[in-house]
């Protein structure tokens, strides 16, 4: 994955962040939004967009566009970096091929323990009924 031919393709919004932070923070445009179209995307084969569609389906807006905030910072320059780090881990993430699971047997010693631990707690549960008179 080429990151600097992925980073070509992002687009950034930066709009006033919400929340307290008095006079200054009602002039400042510092929250990032970043927006990548996922589906007109030319860094990504079909395999790669299948798996990330698949991947970021609560994520992305009707039009297959990915849109990440930060305003974690005051910065401007500090949130758009944010935002690009925690696109390309998502990214990276998604495309992560999944190990195959080999199953395993249980071992011989694991099930004596569970057998003998079922009847000891069977007997003990035996003993506490009031004995049978004939």
């Amino acid at each position: 994955m080429d990151t600097e031919l992925l980073k070509s393709e992002l687009n950034y919004k930066f709009v006033r962040s919400s929340g307290s932070g008095g006079q200054h923070v009602n002039k400042v445009s510092s929250k990032a939004e970043l927006y990548f179209d996922l589906k007109n995307s030319a860094v990504f084969n079909d395999d790669e967009k299948q798996k990330l569609l698949e991947f970021f389906t609560n994520r992305l807006t009707k039009d297959g566009n990915l849109i990440l905030a930060c305003d974690e910072s005051r910065s401007q320059f500090r949130n758009k970096a944010l935002v690009t780090q925690r696109f390309i881990e998502l990214i990276q993430e998604g495309l992560k091929e999944n190990k195959k699971r080999i199953p395993t047997r249980i071992p011989r010693k694991a099930k004596k323990k569970r057998l003998k631990n079922k009847r000891i707690t069977s007997e003990k549960k035996a003993n506490r009924k009031p004995p049978k008179v004939d």
